[in-house]
């Protein structure tokens, strides 16, 4: 994937000039409050042939674990997001993120650590009462676009003016923290369409936890865990990394250097492994789905840095050139909790 550096548009240019991300594909993040406008549920459904009542008001405790499927494991995904452990994609299916979140839950928790959500777990998630879908009225801002798909050739996307939602479908499947197939699936295939409401995983509008101090990164764990001034979690994120033989993430203390918002960045071919031969440097606009996101939260290691990308589902599967991805929103979120300063302590 690219070398990315800040475009000098940014305001936070002037410091990150010699700053360059390896990273795999990267993009929005979203994580805005939508609570004005999303109605805890009260109706059947919105959309044909779900039940959202029986979704919300579901009491079963069933033992989840990998390989599961289905409402309970949503439910359980919705709850663990809530709670500032997020499973990425919130998609009804018990994979790799999940049981790594589950025992990362447990810990933080003091539970048994099982990496299957048990009858325990279960009880500490129901903590939280609140509806766990929601419908959400759909505005011409939604709709309103522009859409267009992004290009693979880092060329064609540096002629772009701005690297927009490539759908609606997109756009409000990242703000809701869910996959485009899980959306559409709640909502029984139908068009998204202006004024009309859909079925919403209920998670925005969340309190972040408080007495945030620093960020510890489990390797083995693919965990990024966000600490309080006793080093106790408080959150967790599911991320990508390095691979240990070409872009291995070093062990030992790093900090945060600087956040910048909403970034330009440029496409560097020569600081890459992987980069075609012929490929040109070249300057890509800001947008959602800019290859460094929202958000680049800078290292003190020069050149790495952590951020979101395009491609949610690849989170905690796929290996990055050398930076720390998380999906958009949990990216965004992030970015609430750790400021300028913040230590990141990597550990095996």
């Amino acid at each position: 994937m690219p070398a990315l550096l800040p475009h000098p548009r940014s305001p936070f240019s002037l410091r990150l000039l010699a700053v360059s991300l390896c990273c795999t594909a990267l993009t929005l993040a979203s994580g805005t409050a939508v609570a004005q406008t999303a109605k805890a549920g009260t109706k059947a459904s919105a959309s044909a042939g779900f039940d959202m009542d029986a979704f919300n008001n579901a009491s079963d405790s069933p033992l989840l674990k990998s390989g599961s499927k289905g409402a309970a494991v949503a439910r359980a995904q919705i709850l663990m997001d809530r709670a500032w452990f997020s499973c990425g994609e919130i998609d009804g299916r018990f994979a790799a993120n999940m049981q790594r979140m589950v025992k990362a839950y447990q810990t933080a928790r003091g539970l048994t650590v099982t990496g299957t959500v048990t009858a325990e777990t279960w009880k500490s998630l129901r903590e939280d009462s609140a509806p766990l879908l929601a419908t959400y009225t759909v505005t011409d801002k939604d709709t309103a676009g522009p859409f267009e798909k992004t290009p693979a050739d880092m060329g064609e996307r540096a002629k772009m003016k701005a690297l927009v939602y490539e759908s609606v479908d997109e756009a409000l499947a990242e703000k809701f923290h869910t996959s485009i197939a899980w959306l559409k699936q709640l909502n029984g295939g139908r068009k998204i369409e202006a004024g009309k409401d859909i079925v919403v995983p209920n998670v925005t509008s969340v309190a972040a936890p408080a007495k945030a101090a620093s960020i510890q990164i489990d390797k083995s764990e693919r965990v990024l865990y966000v600490l309080d001034a006793e080093k106790r979690p408080v959150a967790g994120f599911p991320i990508s990394i390095g691979n240990e033989k070409d872009d291995p993430l070093p062990v030992g203390m790093l900090a945060i250097k600087n956040e910048v918002k909403n970034p330009s960045f440029t496409y560097d071919p020569k600081l890459l492994k992987s980069a075609p031969k012929d490929a040109p440097k070249v300057d890509i606009a800001p947008g959602p789905n800019n290859p460094v996101g929202s958000i680049w939260l800078g290292l003190t290691k020069p050149h790495w840095g952590i951020h979101g990308t395009s491609n949610p589902s690849n989170v905690g599967h796929s290996e990055t050139n050398g930076c720390i991805h998380l999906t958009n929103w949990d990216a965004e979120r992030l970015s609430t909790l750790a400021k300028a300063g913040f230590k990141v302590d990597v550990k095996l």
